[in-house]
């Protein structure tokens, strides 16, 4: 069984199931679950400003002193995160399955017209037919990504542990080996 601590951190490419992974993992080991899409996205998808995320980001793991999973790939505040991590999961799993499922799940909210966040949606035009698509952002970015969280994981200084996860049965394997954390884990 797996030790991994309270304070988790999930990095993976857009469509890799972070967000899923990120729940599961906060749900077992009974912390709470932080989205930083959720605080990035502001209504009509504005991004917030760089000042008040890191604002937001630090207010919010500093009010969950008993542990936290955090999921996200927001390189602007990784040095405020990755520090006081325990431990990084990142899902590292190939290009055709991270796009297949972004696919899927773009299709899906575009078509069902999920609310995320509580105030923003997909759209087919912005999905498909739209320079600011995630889908055309993830081919555009697939190397960039996974050089910059190499990069990080050298240069800020942390000591949480890492797991790198390929497969999806690489997924389920690790979350079938974790055992909660127990009080006064760091």
């Amino acid at each position: 069984m797996s030790q991994i601590g309270r304070r988790i951190v999930v990095y993976g490419p857009a469509g890799s199931g972070k967000t899923y992974l990120a729940g599961r993992i906060a749900q077992f080991i009974g912390v709470p679950h932080i989205e930083l899409d959720a605080l990035f996205w502001m209504p009509e998808w504005v991004e917030k400003s760089l000042e008040r995320l890191r604002n937001d980001v630090s207010t919010i793991l500093n009010e969950n002193t008993d542990g936290w999973v955090c999921d996200g790939n927001y390189s602007r505040v990784r040095d405020i995160i990755l520090p006081v991590a325990d431990t990084v999961v990142w899902l590292r799993l190939p290009f055709r399955v991270v796009f297949w499922q972004l696919i899927k799940r773009t299709v899906n909210r575009s078509w069902t017209g999920e609310l995320l966040w509580g105030y923003n949606r997909e759209s087919w035009r912005q999905s498909f037919l739209s320079r600011d698509s995630l889908l055309l952002y993830v081919i555009k970015n697939w190397g960039r990504y996974t050089r910059k969280i190499k990069r990080d994981l050298i240069e800020i200084a942390h000591q949480a542990s890492v797991v790198e996860l390929r497969s999806v049965n690489e997924i389920e394997e690790f979350l079938a080996t974790l055992k909660p954390a127990t009080d006064g884990a760091s």
